[in-house]
């Protein structure tokens, strides 16, 4: 009998196994092992019953976010990516080294008994995605994916594991994911124009979503995104057609040709720090209000909204405006809520000589409640 065989039995009568690589960490062992996607489910039983009270409230299931990550796999069925799984093991498991390598080896077989408990630390989401995905694609469940094993015995560890791991996550900022996602047409686009036009070239701030005091960028790109959407009048990003991105560059230029601190930002006769210090047009809140006050000009006066949009030259901007209090400033601080940005394009609107109608006047009503 070989020495897999008797490692297999010495784990229980009926175990699961896996090629896998054997780690230290913190001076304990742990297990990087390959499991095919259809096995993910057999494997970790969500069931509160097994989990131990104190753990439960923190391992709640957000079903919202499931379908998400299920249309991924199921639409990049050739390049989708999967992020390890990390699992605690409550019961026996065993680690047998590849024959050639000896007894240190670090590659091997892992075995671990069907009777174990399995805990998720991290990956709850992605293990019910990968369920429902496979539930439409069942040919899927050749995919493969890596799972962190550690042992834990009546799973102990875990609630420190999980809060050590979830406390310690980085979650990348809006304007990164939006950089990095060449999946999505709407983030492809908007990158697009923050390369495109003139005003936004070499000004945005592509990994952030605030800008440092000394910092030479202008924008933010998640800025832009947020401003481009309500000049569509859209909550999420969509393709763009041809006569939008025409649209859309227009507006952008229109605004920049009429805001003069703009213009002195692309003639390099002000810098971006001077800017954001004494003006209230390069803040993001600005942003998504013009982004509100281009949709409204767009749709009532279709026509002529680029002469409308000739207003802006005439306002004043800065900071120690009072126009600006209780709308995108509070005591002289920035602020941003929705019913501030809301407001702030009402100024605006006004400035350019439009009257405002009954549903924007809503939010005036609402200012002085």
């Amino acid at each position: 009998m070989s020495q897999n065989r008797i490692d297999e039995q010495s784990v229980g009568n009926e175990t699961y196994g896996f090629d896998a690589i054997r780690g230290i960490q913190a001076g304990r062992e742990f297990y990087v092992a390959m499991c095919p996607l259809k096995i993910i489910p057999k494997l970790f039983i969500f069931n509160d019953h097994e989990i131990p009270p104190e753990l439960r409230a923190q391992r709640t299931m957000r079903d919202s976010r499931i379908p998400a990550i299920k249309n991924y796999i199921l639409n990049n069925p050739t390049d989708c990516i999967f992020s390890s799984l990390t699992a605690s093991v409550d019961g026996t498991m065993k680690f047998t080294p590849a024959a050639s390598l000896g007894q240190d080896g670090k590659l091997g077989r892992l075995y671990i008994s069907m009777e174990a408990r399995l805990l998720i630390n991290d990956g709850q989401h992605r293990r019910k995605a990968i369920e429902e995905a496979l539930k439409e694609r069942t040919e899927l469940g050749h995919e493969m994916i890596s799972v962190v094993f550690f042992q834990d015995n009546g799973l102990k560890r875990s609630q420190q594991m999980f809060s050590d791991l979830n406390k310690n996550a980085v979650k990348p900022t809006k304007s990164l994911n939006i950089l990095y996602d060449h999946r999505d047409n709407f983030s492809k686009f908007i990158v697009n124009i923050a390369n495109s036009i003139e005003v936004f070239q070499g000004r945005v701030e592509l990994e952030k979503t605030a800008i440092s005091n000394r910092s030479l960028k202008f924008f933010t790109l998640n800025g832009i995104s947020d401003a481009t959407k309500k000049l569509l009048g859209i909550s999420k990003g969509r393709k763009v057609s041809e006569e939008e991105e025409k649209m859309i560059k227009e507006f952008w230029n229109q605004i920049s040709g009429n805001i003069p601190e703009w213009q002195l930002l692309t003639q390099k006769r002000i810098t971006p720090s001077e800017l954001r210090k004494e003006f209230v047009h390069s803040h993001t809140n600005l942003l998504n209000a013009l982004g509100i006050v281009g949709n409204v000009l767009l749709h009532d006066y279709p026509e002529n909204w680029k002469e409308k949009l000739e207003g802006l030259k005439n306002i004043n901007w800065s900071r120690s405006n009072p126009i600006w209090e209780g709308r995108l400033l509070q005591k002289g601080r920035m602020i941003k809520t929705k019913l501030g940005v809301e407001l702030a394009a009402n100024t605006i609107l006004e400035k350019c000589g439009i009257s405002l109608p009954e549903e924007r006047l809503i939010y005036e009503r609402q200012k002085n409640d």
